[in-house]
């Protein structure tokens, strides 16, 4: 817990995610990263005064969050649940055979609203090291261009500013993570979960690493000398050493 929530200060301080007195949302989808994320900004609170609350987007698929609803009480975390038929309408009514956009934009819309709604300043989302750099390849592999989502987002149109606090934190560790806390992770009802271009990326990133085993600390630490808009951190110069967890894994 101490471990990671360093890591996520640091990744606070070097993009100036955090200031006192902000008013800060967690997108919760259920699944182990933005819990991870809703518990690691539950303990900075300690050192850095701001105010958090959860929020989840309802798909519609008949999930149950109950037990996010326990965690959050446990934190002492404000918890919203907007229910939404998001998911009927892409797959039921729609018949998406291409759903990913469609939905992360409905979903996007319907969170952006609700932080709206209470009043929020922030949206903090559950991304991590190894999302970047898959992301990073997305976009070289399958668009023809250097891009990656930012650290820090200013979304001009609703005055939300979004951040992603665990840049520092690779999958594996949000995962033994997960385990040691005994987070309650929903398992994923989508339909086409683990069939996306994104998943491919993921596997041949697999591959490639284990011929190249510093290929994601590599690529990582390019986005943010080259720089990529808004990679470039503002405070200490440190990329995170791609290790096994140091301290809690199994």
């Amino acid at each position: 817990m101490q471990k990671l929530m360093g890591l996520v200060r640091r990744c606070v301080e070097d993009y100036r995610m955090i200031e006192n007195g902000d008013r800060i949302a967690v997108g919760v989808s259920g699944g182990k990263d933005s819990l991870a994320l809703l518990v690691l900004l539950a303990g900075l609170r300690k050192y850095v005064p701001f105010h958090l609350e959860a929020v989840t987007i309802d798909m519609g698929l008949g999930m149950d969050y109950s037990g996010i609803e326990a965690l959050c009480r446990h934190w002492e975390v404000p918890y919203t649940i907007v229910r939404t038929q998001i998911g009927p309408i892409l797959f039921d009514h729609r018949k998406e055979k291409n759903p990913c956009s469609m939905c992360a934009k409905m979903r996007r819309g319907a969170l952006n609203q609700a932080i709206l709604d209470k009043g929020l300043n922030k949206l903090a989302l559950g991304h991590h090291y190894d999302d970047a750099v898959e992301t990073f390849l997305l976009s070289l592999l399958f668009e023809g261009r250097i891009s990656c989502f930012q650290p820090v987002t200013d979304l001009d149109r609703t005055g939300i500013i979004q951040i992603r606090p665990m840049l520092y934190i690779h999958e594996k560790t949000v995962d033994n993570f997960a385990r040691r806390m005994d987070l309650p992770v929903i398992a994923n009802r989508c339909p086409v979960d683990k069939t996306t271009k994104r998943e491919e990326v993921k596997a041949l990133l697999f591959d490639l690493s284990k011929t190249y085993p510093d290929l994601k600390e590599r690529i990582f630490g390019a986005m943010q000398r080259y720089p990529l808009p808004a990679w470039e951190p503002q405070g200490r110069y440190k990329r995170p050493k791609d290790t096994q967890d140091e301290g809690i894994s199994d």
